[in-house]
C-alpha cells in the first residue's frame, strides 16, 4: 500500500512552496488516484488546520496523517487537527542521536515511549513511528526501537533510508528481518540519492512491507524519494492491482511539477511526453504490426498517446507506414528517393519531421 507524502516530504524540496489551494488540488488528485494514505504535512505548517479539515471532507478510502517530530508538545498540537493517524519521526543512527540530538540510545528509547503515550492520549488511533537513517544505524538497536514502539502501542514502524544508501537486495534483507520480529505494520521511506528509491520501495513491498512512501514525480529533499506515478503504474499495469487509478497520473504530475517549479523530462517514466514516441525504422515498423512488441503497456492507460514520426533514423517501411497513415499514394520507384530525402532533411533540422513537412517533401519529390 502507498503513503503519498508529496505534501510533506515533497514540500521540503528546495524552492517548493504550495499554497492552500494548490495543496487542496493535489490532495484531491491523490484521493482520485486511490493512494492508501496521504501525509498532509508537518506540525507547525501554515494553514494545516484548514487543510486537514478540507481533506477530511473528501470522499474516498484514503486515510490522512500528519508528521510530527518525537516531541510531546508537537504531538499535542497535532492532536488538535482531528486526524486519526500520526507519523512520529525519531532518528536511530548514532550519528543523528549523538551529533544532532546530543543524546544517547537509552534516552531515545524513553523519548519514544513518551511520544507514543502522548499520541494515544491525544486520541490518535493509528500511530506510526519513523525510524530515521536506519540504513546507517546499528541493526540490533534499530530492531530494539521497533520492538519498543510495538510494546508501547505503535501501529506501524517506518524504515527510513534517509540518505538513499540501500540497494534492492539490502532492502529485501532489512524488511525480512523486521517482518520476522515485529508484529505491527512495516513501511519504508526510500530516498533517491543513488537513483534506487522506486526500485527499493517496490522490492520492500514484494518482500512483505505493508506500506511504501512516495511522492508525485519523486520530489523531496535533495534528489527526492520514490515516485508515486512509477509505483502506481507498476502495481496496476504489471502486478494487476485494482487499488489505484492510472488515469489521473499525468494530470497529477503536471500539477505538482508546475507548483514545485520542476520540469518533467520528456523521457520521464510513465508520464513523459515522448515515452511512446518513435522514429526508429525497426521499432516503427514493429509497432505498426503489434504495439506490444515495443510498448510495456497501453499509452492510453496513463493518459497519453503513441507518437510516430519519420526522420533520420527511418527506413523504407517507416516511410511507407507514414504515407499510408496520411492517405498518400507513392509509387514503389519513388519510395527510396523519398526515404533518403526524409533522412537528409531530418539530419539538417536535427529532429524528426512534422506531418506538414513530410507531406510537402513528398510533393516536392513526386512532382519535381
Amino acid at each position: 500500500m502507498l503513503i503519498d507524502t508529496t505534501l510533506r516530504e515533497g514540500a521540503q524540496l528546495f524552492g517548493a512552496y504550495f499554497n492552500l489551494e494548490t495543496r487542496k488540488r493535489i490532495a484531491s488528485s491523490l484521493v482520485a488516484m486511490g493512494v492508501d494514505e496521504i501525509e498532509l504535512g508537518w506540525v507547525g505548517q501554515e494553514d494545516l488546520d484548514l487543510f486537514a479539515a478540507y481533506a477530511k471532507s473528501l470522499e474516498g478510502k484514503t486515510a490522512f496523517s500528519v508528521w510530527s517530530p518525537c516531541r510531546e508538545k508537537d504531538i499535542e498540537t497535532a492532536g488538535k487537527l482531528g486526524l486519526k493517524r500520526i507519523n512520529i519521526g525519531v532518528p536511530v543512527s548514532d550519528l543523528h542521536i549523538e551529533k544532532r540530538l546530543r543524546s544517547d540510545r537509552q534516552a531515545i528509547l524513553r523519548k519514544l515511549a513518551a511520544a507514543v503515550r502522548t499520541a494515544k492520549n491525544c486520541g490518535f488511533e493509528y500511530i506510526s513511528v519513523g525510524l530515521e537513517d536506519i540504513s546507517r544505524a546499528d541493526g540490533n538497536f534499530s530492531l530494539s526501537m521497533a520492538l519498543h514502539a510495538e510494546v508501547c502501542g505503535a501501529s506501524r514502524v517506518r524504515l527510513a533510508d534517509s540518505l538513499g544508501q540501500l540497494t534492492p537486495l539490502a532492502m529485501e534483507k532489512l524488511v525480512n528481518r523486521f517482518k520476522d520480529k515485529v508484529n505491527i505494520d512495516i513501511a519504508v521511506h526510500c530516498h533517491d540519492d543513488f537513483g534506487m528509491a522506486t526500485a527499493n520501495s517496490f522490492t520492500a513491498l514484494e518482500a512483505g512491507a505493508d506500506y511504501a512512501d512516495c511522492s508525485v514525480i519523486g520530489i523531496g529533499e535533495r534528489s527526492g524519494i520514490a515516485a508515486t506515478e512509477e509505483l502506481v503504474a507498476r502495481l496496476t499495469l504489471r502486478e494487476g492491482s485494482s487499488r489505484y487509478s492510472t488515469a489521473v497520473l499525468k494530470e497529477a504530475c503536471m500539477l505538482v511539477g508546475k507548483a514545485a517549479k520542476v520540469a518533467i523530462p520528456r523521457t520521464k517514466a510513465v508520464v513523459g511526453t515522448d515515452i511512446f514516441a518513435c522514429e526508429s525504422g525497426l521499432h516503427t515498423h514493429a509497432l505498426s504490426k503489434s504495439p506490444e512488441l515495443f510498448e510495456p503497456y497501453d499509452p492510453e492507460s496513463v493518459g497519453t498517446a503513441r507518437k510516430l514520426a519519420v526522420g533520420g533514423k527511418s527506413g523504407r517501411a517507416a516511410v511507407r507506414n507514414a504515407l499510408d497513415e496520411y492517405g498518400i499514394d507513392c509509387g514503389t520507384d519513388s519510395l527510396s528517393t523519398l526515404t533518403e530525402a526524409v533522412r537528409q532533411l531530418s539530419l539538417r533540422l536535427e529532429r524528426p519531421l512534422t506531418r506538414s513537412e513530410f507531406i510537402k517533401l513528398n510533393d516536392e519529390e513526386v512532382y519535381s
